[in-house]
């Protein structure tokens, strides 16, 4: 009677074909918007808004209520969409012509009015609707009556409504209370159902409000009459346990059932295994494996899946591959599901060469690839950036009948967007057009997500809004494209808005939702919201997406907090959550970065020993980290080790060595590297060059550098701002001023945009040249639209400390702090030199006059550009603070 379902649309969705890409900013039109809405939409009919004024809502309902006086307002407890359910529900049941049980329930909250008000429903969850809205308070007699309501929806075979009933009445008296409901339950409950028929009801409703130790007591009673428990509810049981921690618990249950009964099956064993799989217990669930045995359980597939994944999930794919040969040599075949699990696995660590000989296998084991498969492998490929082979994967799922789905359609436009073509999109929207091609909502859900790749995040959000207006159930897939979307965008507020909405409406988040929202709370600096997120994700038994995990261990590392980061990674395998590929890369990348050499070799050796296969970008970050600390030698082992395990250095390892040999002023093997890129099949680019450029600028050799430049024009490639700038710092070094005035016209008659790095290296050299070019070159900067920031206020604030005016810096100093500008650690130390200094009485020559007027003149147009553009009040009030003090004391 009360089977899963939803309303149903009735108009025919379209899908029209444009000639342009639905997914270019360019052509996405208005026009385009509204068609998509018109065909993709069904017409309005009598349904309600989510928005709907709550008050004309509760007046519809409170005809049907026999309470008036009520202490709290129950249309809160109902979402939209069950609120939607109930209106319908009732609209029908008045239309059939029982109105008369809907009066009688208005005179009087009678439990069998109401449970023939419930029956009247057609699906179970408008039933349950309807009660948690007649349940107004929670006096005795309301709870008395609900109970003896369950009893009779329990008589009458509809146990699974009795305990939605009995879950709400526990949920609403509270902890507190949770015996009177017992007693209440079992007082009278002989005249309508049996001693297990309540205590099993009872049980569930505690083991749905997640209650371990209430449930555990109504074990402990049911065994005290002589019953045992259902072995489906033990089943929950022990997955709350073991969600909870409880692992004392669970041994018990476990012994009393081979003891009292009932003989563990294999639903029970198989729970427990994966609960502790979860937990990072494998060997534990290993044991549990064997022990199946012993009480005439044979290890089923699913057994097997739970070890498989739970080997894949830790990165140890050759071990899940062992005990997939263990079962098939046990005489159980593998699923499509066993399959899918190694595939994927595989493809996360980018052998897609194994992954592919796994998928071309299981047509030998009988099995034949489904669109799931065909997604994974998908995924495989464009992860692997081989977007040619994901097109293949399509076309041959075509060609033997499997209908795409909304995935295979989210994977292969993620491909094209990053990787291919825009007419490879068109394609696919052809495709699509294709009358019967794919479901109804999965339709639905590829327009919203259509709009998002396309940009358009808040006409995907009022396409979702439309659809709760037209009474069309949108599912988890439409939300959480928005909140990708809208958390890759940067906009968290928004994302979080989408969330509570979804939430609102009844809708579970997944996996996703939750990832989507760790992401961008990353992206935003917000570390510690998204930790605490991905624990509730941990805590509440949702699969974990290591890309959030890995975005938040970045986030750490962007932030130079590596003591975070190395809490994250030792909780998360505590937790039972193993790092993958992309995981093990980011983490060897931070660690590189911030100098921590040896931890990340070791990384890299764990990363090895687990069967992943460390990439280019994984070498290439130890080997940027051991340029970058002097150990030349080491960096070049690297490089010899990439060859031998087929790896060949790319651009980018040869640009980080490059640059390590500079750094050590081996100019000569440098460009030795350099001629020999063509022998290995590379084609310098701008940073190789750009690179020899500042080794050799930095050595003072003009001729090196000048060679270089005209290798670079005659291989086809024009100077960038980057060479410019290189160029203008060495010959401001090496008081060249005016090669380097020359250099700055150059520069403006290519075309090339100067940026604030060349503002700030010319205006550097400026505050040590003579006055008569110094005042020709500022007046050039003045015409190119002279862009000041903190550094050039730092190096201006330098020059007066240098030049013996350190009242000047403090004076300066002070101005700046007036218009609440942003300092930095090397703003504070400049104004604790120029303290010092004035301290200490230092005696440095003084610039002549018209030089110090000079200066002051560059910084006073610099602090008239500040003050006019001045940022909103955030400053970093510790910095002020101790500005203040500083220069308190002079």
């Amino acid at each position: 009677m009360f089977d899963e379902g939803g309303y149903v649309a009735g108009n025919p969705l379209k899908v029209h074909y444009f000639k342009s890409s639905l997914f270019s900013h360019q052509t996405l039109s208005s026009q385009m918007l509204t068609l998509f809405k018109l065909t993709c939409l069904p017409k309005k009919t009598n349904s309600f808004c989510s928005s709907s004024c709550n008050t004309r809502k509760s007046g519809y309902f409170d005809q049907f209520l026999p309470l008036f006086d009520k202490k709290t307002d129950s249309l809160s407890y109902l979402n939209s969409n069950e609120r939607r359910r109930v209106i319908v529900g009732l609209s029908r049941i008045i239309k059939q012509g029982q109105g008369c049980i809907l009066k009688g329930f208005a005179k009087n909250f009678c439990p069998y009015i109401l449970v023939k008000i419930m029956k009247s429903f057609e699906y179970r969850e408008t039933a349950f609707g309807f009660f948690k809205f007649a349940f107004q308070d929670d006096s005795d007699e309301i709870v008395k009556s609900s109970c003896v309501a369950a009893h009779v929806l329990a008589a009458q075979n509809l146990k699974l409504l009795a305990q939605d009933v009995v879950y709400w009445v526990i949920r609403r008296v509270g902890v507190d209370r949770r015996r009177e409901v017992v007693e209440f339950m079992w007082k009278r409950h002989a005249e309508f159902e049996s001693d297990f028929s309540v205590l099993d009801t009872l049980m569930r409703g505690f083991l749905k409000m997640e209650m371990s130790c209430e449930a555990l007591e109504i074990v402990g009673r049911m065994r005290e009459v002589g019953l045992r428990p259902s072995s489906s509810a033990i089943t929950i049981l022990f997955k709350l346990l073991l969600r909870v921690g409880d692992h004392g618990s669970v041994w018990k249950l476990l012994r009393g059932m081979i003891h009292q009964g009932p003989r563990p099956c294999n639903h029970n064993f198989n729970a427990v295994i994966l609960g502790f799989c979860r937990l990072g217990h494998v060997k534990v669930g290993e044991s549990l494996l064997y022990v199946m045995q012993k009480f005439k359980c044979q290890p089923d597939v699913y057994a097997y899946n739970i070890l498989i994944n739970a080997y894949c999930t830790r990165g140890q794919t050759v071990d899940a591959l062992g005990w997939m040969h263990f079962m098939i040599n046990n005489g159980c075949a593998p699923s499509l599901v066993t399959f899918g699990t190694v595939i994927n696995a595989f493809c996360n660590q980018g052998n897609m060469i194994e992954a592919r000989k796994l998928f071309d296998g299981m047509k030998e084991a009988g099995h034949f690839p489904n669109v799931i498969s065909y997604n994974t492998l998908m995924n495989g490929y464009v992860k692997a950036r081989d977007i040619g082979q994901a097109n293949m994967l399509y076309e041959e799922m075509k060609n033997k009948a499997i209908a795409p789905d909304c995935t295979t359609f989210n994977i292969l436009v993620a491909g094209h967007y990053r990787y291919g073509r825009e007419e490879d999109t068109d394609r696919l929207l052809r495709d699509l057009s294709q009358p019967g091609s794919l479901p109804v909502t999965s339709l639905y859900n590829i327009c919203v997500s259509g709009l998002c790749w396309a940009g358009w995040l808040d006409e995907a959000m009022k396409f979702l809004e439309d659809m709760l207006e037209k009474g069309i159930t949108p599912t988890v897939v439409a939300f959480n494209s928005i909140i990708a979307a809208y958390s890759k965008a940067g906009l968290e507020e928004k994302a979080y808005e989408a969330y509570i909405m979804m939430v609102k409406f009844g809708l579970f988040p997944s996996s996703l939702t939750c990832s989507s929202l760790i992401m961008g709370l990353s992206k935003l600096w917000k570390l510690q919201e998204a930790r605490d997120l991905l624990y509730e994700m941990i805590e509440k038994g949702l699969p974990i997406n290591k890309a959030a995990f890995t975005q938040l261990l970045d986030g750490y590392f962007r932030m130079g907090n590596v003591a975070g980061a190395y809490s994250l990674w030792n909780e998360m395998k505590g937790r039972g959550i193993h790092p993958d590929a992309v995981a093990f890369s980011a983490f060897i990348n931070g660690l590189s970065i911030v100098g921590l050499l040896e931890e990340a070799y070791d990384v890299f050796l764990q990363m090895s020993e687990k069967g992943f296969v460390p990439n280019n970008f994984v070498y290439n970050s130890l080997i940027r980290g051991f340029c970058n600390s002097g150990r030349l030698q080491e960096a070049l082992m690297l490089e010899r080790e990439m060859a031998r395990k087929g790896l060949l250095p790319d651009i980018f390892t040869t640009n980080i060595i490059i640059n390590g040999l500079c750094k050590e002023g081996k100019m000569r093997s440098a460009s030795d590297l350099f001629r020999n890129m063509h022998h290995t099949g590379l084609i310098p680019d701008i940073i190789t060059y750009n690179t020899l450029i500042d080794g050799y600028c930095k050595a003072f050799d003009t001729v090196g550098t000048d060679e270089v430049v005209n290798k670079m024009h005659a291989t086809g490639w024009d100077p960038d701002i980057t060479t410019y700038n290189i160029r203008l710092h060495g010959l401001c070094t090496g008081r060249k001023m005016s090669r380097a005035v020359m250099m700055l016209e150059e520069l403006i008659s290519a075309g090339v945009v100067p940026d604030t790095v060349t503002y700030n290296t010319v205006m550097n050299g400026v505050c040590t040249d003579i006055l008569e070019r110094a005042m020709i070159v500022t007046a050039k900067l003045l015409k190119m639209a002279f862009v000041p920031n903190v550094v050039t206020a730092n190096l201006l604030l330098s020059h007066f400390c240098k030049q013996g005016m350190p009242e000047k810096t403090i004076m300066w100093g002070q101005k700046l702090n007036e218009i609440s500008f942003g300092f930095d650690e090397i703003s504070i130390k400049l104004m604790d030199r120029a303290y010092r200094n004035i301290q200490h009485n230092f005696d440095v020559p003084k610039p002549p006059p018209e030089k110090s007027l000079f200066l002051d003149f560059l910084m006073y147009i610099t602090y008239d550009y500040l003050s006019r553009n001045s940022p909103q009040k955030n400053a970093n009030q510790g910095s002020l603070k101790r500005m203040e003090i500083g220069c308190g004391g002079s």
